[in-house]
């Protein structure tokens, strides 16, 4: 099995910024406030109209050549891939991957905080929208704010544990589990390499690193790859 973590990197050239650039959303937002439960407690109108906004930034941004060469890895390579993303965007399943999981929500979700039912977020969510299954007005977007314990981890170290070869794309190395990914995957003895723009905190965990923007060097491996099968 090949186990890729994405993260905001590889959709930063969609023009999805990325939280930890110059001009990221922690230089624009106080995210204590839009991404906490505790915000949500105190604002959920600022809340809402931040992802309301961020939904309609990610309607309007398309895949890039490395989510479609990932999606080209998954169909025509033999190996089970397996697509693990930091990312709430849906970029890795329009450009026409299956087997994606979102381990920090998703901006397409709602969810309600009084009885955890899930359902297709709309195009703009308010703080007095009921939830359709217990009619309480106690929905949020589906997202894993921080202090919340992110989504298919038993999936995802079993998946680790299994994996040939862990690539990580795009991810900054600093949120904890997935900056330890590396090295879960490694102590399970699957070859590992990194693919960023810059090295990121956890470099040297990695058996190879390869540097440059997402949407060359991921579409220069993955062919790299492919050839390498035939």
């Amino acid at each position: 099995m090949i186990v890729i973590l994405t993260g905001a990197g590889i959709s930063a050239e969609s023009g999805l910024g990325t939280f930890r650039d110059r001009d990221g959303l922690w230089t624009r937002y106080d995210l204590n406030e839009v991404a906490t439960p505790e915000g949500f407690a105190r604002n959920p109108g600022v809340v809402h109209a931040f992802y309301n906004a961020r939904r309609a930034n990610c309607r309007e941004a398309q895949p890039n050549a490395a989510h479609v060469a990932l999606a080209r890895l998954e169909a025509e390579h033999a190996e089970k891939v397996l697509i693990v993303t930091q990312n709430v965007d849906d970029l890795h399943e329009r450009a026409g991957s299956r087997n994606v999981l979102h381990m920090h929500g998703s901006l397409g979700g709602a969810l309600c905080a009084h009885c955890a039912h899930r359902w297709p977020a709309p195009r703009v969510m308010t703080a007095d929208d009921p939830c359709p299954a217990c009619g309480k007005r106690r929905t949020r977007p589906d997202i894993v704010w921080f202090g919340e314990y992110p989504y298919y981890m038993e999936q995802i170290w079993e998946a680790l544990r299994s994996a040939r070869l862990f690539v990580s794309i795009g991810t900054s190395g600093t949120v904890y589990p997935a900056a330890a990914f590396v090295q879960d995957a490694a102590r399970a003895g699957a070859e590992t390499l990194e693919l960023n723009l810059e090295g990121s905190e956890g470099a040297s965990d990695f058996d190879a690193c390869r540097r440059g923007p997402a949407s060359r060097i991921v579409p220069e491996w993955v062919s790299e790859v492919l050839d390498a099968r035939r």
